[in-house]
């Protein structure tokens, strides 16, 4: 998300720090570029003309003309007043009330209400520890309930089993005995949608609402959906009074004008977005470490927090020791790429990395993606373990018998071993030097493609 809004933010903040001083004419220049940004990032106009005004009566003052650094103080201000636009809380899930707690999901058919709620329950079960329970109100859409069902299997909470003929506010009822009688935490109630609002989903949704009293009404909105999302939030706000909004499908849409949009026009926050398909693909909204993306300066905080997940400390220090002793493997490599792996879609991975923008054509060059490190894996698991163990075992019989068993080439297999040797002789010389502390998938190892190991820092 945000792509084009943080490639033309990055051009345009360039050009401002290569200047010594700023002049009213260069910052009135500089918001009509970003104003401009804004609109075709589908960003909503009265708030880009709330937002440009703001930002213009404080950059034109006099702290930032006779500012030391001026491009770096516009740069500052512009963060500053992203992050109010976006939050500027960090706004958590209320489960502030009397168990079972009633979280409501609300939203159009098609916006993935069903999936986030299944996704909701998996973090609230593994994040919170909450004993979580699920109910489709779904009697409309074939299968909607069956689909909840699955999704609860695989986040291994409880679903609510449907009853032939049973109408939405009687499954809503019966889910709150139920959790009530059987100690749940929470109870998700999972509400239809339909194609477009119209009065009969309005009515069901606000029956539901008084039947239960949530704690949280979430609407659940498509980001694709741009403008139309934000019609949505407004409408569902009025005439329902939601709580929060999930953005989903964050990963799919490169101009974010909704997430800039929706909290300004609802005064409602945005609490999580969805991130990929995955059900561990939920992530809480945080205004400050979005902003930092959008302007290109990375988000290393959510990297490392990504990476505390997939990592063991112990086994990284155990690996971090043995390599720097040049004991580095194949199979270390390969341990290293499916832990990168599981760390997420590589693509928003490297979006965390601070500058990356500015990459992004050696990036394509180079091929790197998920498809390169599940080939990559290919290779290394075609191997014997003797060979992965013994690299130089690896003579061209063995190497063409390996691209025909991984389906690559055997130049493929001479560019990874390349980079394994490179890497190996890299974390040796860093044992030397003592450098030592970091995480999975950044440093100097990316640009050629390959991931360095956790316990290196560059």
């Amino acid at each position: 998300m945000f792509d084009g809004l943080s490639d033309k933010f990055s051009d345009i903040f360039d050009r401002l720090k290569k200047r010594g001083a700023l002049s009213e004419s260069d910052i009135s220049d500089a918001m009509r570029e970003i104003r401009v940004a804004f609109l075709e990032a589908d960003v909503a106009l009265p708030v880009v003309k709330e937002f440009i005004d703001k930002v213009k009566e404080q950059a034109v003052g006099h702290d930032v003309v006779k500012s030391v650094t001026p491009g770096q103080m516009v740069i500052k201000i512009v963060n500053d007043h992203l992050i109010e636009m976006l939050g500027p809380e960090d706004a958590e899930i209320n489960l502030a009330a009397v168990a079972p707690v009633a979280i409501l999901m609300v939203g159009l058919q098609g916006s993935g209400k069903t999936t986030t709620t299944g996704k909701l329950a998996l973090r609230l079960k593994n994040k919170d520890r909450k004993k979580v329970l699920v109910a489709g109100l779904d009697v409309a859409r074939p299968a909607a309930q069956e689909q909840l069902a699955q999704l609860a299997i695989q986040a291994e909470v409880t679903s609510l089993p449907p009853v032939f003929g049973e109408l939405p506010v009687g499954i809503a009822k019966r889910a709150m005995e139920t959790g009530r009688q059987e100690g749940y935490d929470v109870v998700i109630l999972d509400t239809a949608g339909r194609l477009a609002i119209d009065q009969e989903l309005m009515a069901e949704v606000a029956e539901i609402r008084n039947t239960v009293a949530p704690a949280e009404i979430l609407l659940v909105a498509d980001a694709m959906s741009g403008q139309d999302a934000v019609n949505v939030a407004k409408e569902f706000n009025e005439k329902i009074g939601i709580t929060g909004i999930v953005l989903t499908r964050v990963d799919g849409d490169a101009r974010g004008g909704a997430a800039l949009s929706m909290r300004a026009v609802t005064g409602c926050p945005i609490k999580l977005m969805g991130v990929g398909e995955k059900l561990d693909a939920l992530e809480t909204f945080q205004a400050e470490r979005i902003a930092s993306r959008i302007l290109g300066m990375g988000d290393i905080v959510s990297l490392v927090e990504k990476a505390s997940e997939v990592v063991d400390q112990a086994e990284a220090e155990k690996f971090a020791k043995r390599a720097m002793k040049g004991q580095f493997t194949l199979e270390d490599l390969q341990a290293q790429l499916a832990q990168v792996k599981n760390m997420g879609d590589l693509s928003g991975l490297m979006g965390m990395l601070p500058g990356i923008g500015k990459l992004k054509n050696k990036i394509a060059d180079a091929n790197i993606d998920d498809r390169m490190i599940a080939r990559q894996e290919a290779i290394i698991l075609s191997m014997t373990p003797k060979e992965r163990r013994n690299p130089k075992l690896l003579n061209a019989k063995r190497r063409k018998r390996i691209a025909a068993g991984s389906g690559t080439s055997v130049q493929d297999i001479n560019r990874l071993l390349k980079q394994f040797q490179q890497m190996a002789s890299m974390m040796k010389k860093m044992g030397k030097t003592g450098m030592q502390g970091m995480l999975p998938g950044l440093g100097a190892g990316m640009p050629g493609g390959v991931m360095p190991p956790p316990g290196i820092k560059f």
